[in-house]
């Protein structure tokens, strides 16, 4: 039996794959690729004679029967789905059954969506005395959210929110934001298709008015949605300074320089 390799292929762009998911690529027998999510540039990468089959008619089970007879055959079986296969990508649900038919099977990390979207955004999801720390989430739809879950009880820590495969579901984002207590004109980034080209779309704005603006723009899926202090909406101000490249701050590799500026120390 080969081995079974579960690739994150990155938020949109072909070259945004790490080396290794792309040199698993090239030397594949079989890519099984998500096409709803992941774009096809991937596949100019697979040798002439790979099996490639698309998933995005395919439930789970007709996913594993499809890697376990073509692992059957072949040395290199790649799974290649969008972003990095921890987040919201059915790793565990996947690998589980193929552990247990006997196959070797590993994983390739990939560029988050939340990542590629601050990235091409210019901005920052942490900031000294701002924010220290992030949320990765989403809004309760047809799948649950366990206790303690739900968006307004986070969304009370004051950090800043990173949620996916929640475009469509304004209301009641802004309903849980404010039951929370964030106000009205908290910046939101919105971002569609990072890293896609051609085809992503950057909308900034506030609770009040991001649901508006995304609607001109006919933005409905593939987007993430980032919530935050951080947020330097439209660039306007300069954000606070951080300590670690301050002139007044030293550690292991720098002397302080009592000459700096310790303003903003």
């Amino acid at each position: 039996m080969g081995t079974i390799w579960i690739v994150g292929a990155g938020p949109g762009a072909d070259d945004l794959i790490t080396v290794r998911g792309r040199s698993l690529l090239t030397q594949a027998g079989a890519i099984l690729y998500a096409g709803s999510l992941v774009s096809q540039a991937h596949l100019r990468h697979a040798p002439a004679d790979c099996v490639i089959a698309d998933s995005s008619g395919m439930t789970l089970e007709e996913m594993v029967q499809w890697l376990l007879q073509q692992a059957a055959r072949t040395a290199t079986v790649v799974r290649l789905q969008t972003g990095d296969p921890s987040l919201y990508g059915a790793l565990s649900e996947m690998a589980h059954p193929l552990l247990q038919a006997g196959v070797t099977v590993k994983s390739v990390p990939g560029v988050p969506s939340f990542a590629a979207s601050a990235a091409v955004a210019l901005e920052s999801l942490t900031l000294p005395e701002v924010s220290q720390t992030v949320i990765l989430t989403r809004v309760e739809g047809r799948t649950p959210m366990p206790a303690g879950e739900q968006l307004r009880d986070l969304a009370r820590h004051g950090a800043t929110l990173c949620i996916h495969l929640s475009i469509t579901l304004w209301p009641k984002i802004c309903a849980e934001l404010a039951a929370a207590g964030w106000r009205q004109d908290a910046p939101v980034l919105v971002v569609h298709k990072a890293e896609w080209p051609g085809e992503e779309k950057i909308i900034r704005g506030t609770l009040a008015d991001i649901a508006q603006q995304c609607e001109a723009a006919q933005i409905s899926n593939q987007s993430m949605i980032i919530i935050g202090h951080t947020l330097n909406t439209g660039h306007a101000a300069p954000p606070i300074r951080s300590q670690l490249y301050h002139p007044a701050f030293g550690h292991g590799c720098r002397a302080a320089s009592l000459s700096g500026d310790s303003e903003n120390a």
